[in-house]
């Protein structure tokens, strides 16, 4: 068969596939979490409020309509820019204006961007500043957002413009081996910027402030020496003047690692539940948590980028995907972002198995805070974030197993009191 064909119905397939499934889980949720709404579980009965349990389905409803229309959007705009031929239009407009060369795929990759976040523009504001906002989550003005944007914006083109010339000259340079050697270039790039995030990128939007409660310093300390484990310093970012929702982290690594605590978690969680938390956290250490996702993506990008090097000298990616390429070069651009558009419709399926992994390492992390905390704290503390952030109590098994990261709370618990 002819291989242009071949991908074109690959694609129609997958993308079709994709979208039936996401709707059909969708669904699921819909109607297993709209069925269990008007009770609350058994477990929980005692201390979640019937009134707080209809606002996480309320609020887990919501948000799946919108995650519905989200589904459709993302459908239409992937044939858009493949089949339909808009990526093909805005590299011949780019042309139009600017010799080809690097640093008019550089306008290119930048143009992409521009227009794919002005298409996903109307949703984001929906969701903040109406679905957020009617379940009293959004915290965020209209000035901040407008700040926030700004800085997003100037600081996506400090960071991202170098990077984007870097990966584009390596194609065209790097030989046959480029992708080995924009791998290791990209390896590089996210340990800098894991490096300089706590001390230069998020003091940009958020403002961190030292710890001040001495009581839960004491705790803290005294439980980081336990496990054995050093950091930088204990902070308290500003995260209420966004949202209502509450986390706690660690930031950085070697001598910038530190612990951050959402000034929203200080006002929900007794110093006891707030020492669970952090075990929790420290829990991802001890299990090297961290080290093995960043070791998984830097091998699945590995894989990725020699792919793209193979698929990227065919011409029948590019026909197959609605772009006729420059058959004299230049085409590096192109290929990358078909690459990146394509890519998820023939992954998702793997979804289940990185969000398995994901759930298996939450489980980890709760045995270990609850071998150096009480159950009980790790527990109350799991229970009022689920309430506080309207976490449903009953989502559906299927759309837990594509989409949870986290186990669900009736999960968690049952596991810790057996622990």
């Amino acid at each position: 068969m002819n291989p242009t064909l071949t991908l074109t119905y690959l694609l129609v397939g997958a993308l079709l596939t994709n979208v039936v499934l996401k709707l059909w889980l969708n669904a699921r949720q819909v109607r297993h979490v709209a069925k269990h709404r008007g009770d609350v579980p058994p477990a929980f009965a005692s201390q979640i409020s019937l009134s707080d349990h209809q606002k996480a389905a309320d609020y887990t409803l919501a948000k799946a309509k919108v995650a519905q229309l989200d589904i459709l959007i993302d459908a239409f705009v992937l044939v858009g820019w493949t089949l339909m031929g808009g990526l093909s239009a805005l590299n011949a407009t780019v042309l139009s204006y600017m010799e080809p060369g690097l640093w008019q795929q550089v306008v290119l990759v930048l143009a992409f961007t521009l227009v794919g976040g002005l298409i996903d523009l109307p949703l984001s504001l929906y969701q903040t500043f109406v679905l957020e906002q009617k379940f009293g989550f959004n915290k965020m003005t209209w000035k901040l957002w407008l700040s926030d944007s700004v800085k997003g914006l100037l600081l996506g083109l400090v960071l991202g413009v170098p990077l984007i010339a870097m990966v584009l000259w390596l194609m065209q340079a790097g030989g046959a081996y480029w992708w080995l050697w924009t791998w290791c270039a990209l390896v590089f790039w996210q340990l800098f910027l894991m490096a300089i995030a706590p001390n230069f990128i998020m003091p940009l939007f958020n403002q961190f402030t030292p710890l001040e409660d001495e009581a839960l310093k004491v705790r803290v300390n005294a439980l980081m020496q336990r496990a054995g484990f050093t950091a930088k310093g204990f902070f308290v970012m500003d995260g209420s003047k966004r949202s209502a929702h509450s986390n706690a982290f660690f930031t950085g690594f070697g001598a910038s690692k530190r612990v951050v605590f959402f000034d929203t978690l200080l006002k929900q969680l007794t110093p006891a539940e707030m020492e669970a938390v952090l075990a929790h956290e420290l829990g991802h250490f001890k299990h090297r948590h961290i080290f093995k996702m960043m070791a998984t993506s830097f091998v699945m990008t590995l894989l990725g980028l020699a792919l793209l090097g193979f698929v990227s000298q065919q011409i029948w990616f590019y026909t197959g995907l609605g772009v006729m390429p420059n058959l004299l070069g230049g085409n590096e651009a192109v290929a990358l972002l078909l690459f990146m558009l394509v890519v998820p419709v023939f992954t998702f399926l793997l979804a289940p198995l990185s969000s398995w992994r994901s759930r298996v390492q939450e489980y980890e992390a709760d045995a270990y805070a609850v071998s150096q905390t009480p159950a009980s704290d790790l527990s109350s503390a799991l229970l009022k974030l689920y309430q506080d952030n309207a976490s449903t109590l009953t989502p559906d098994p299927l759309y837990v197993q594509f989409y949870y990261s986290h186990p669900p709370a009736s999960l968690r618990l049952a596991r810790m009191q057996h622990a």
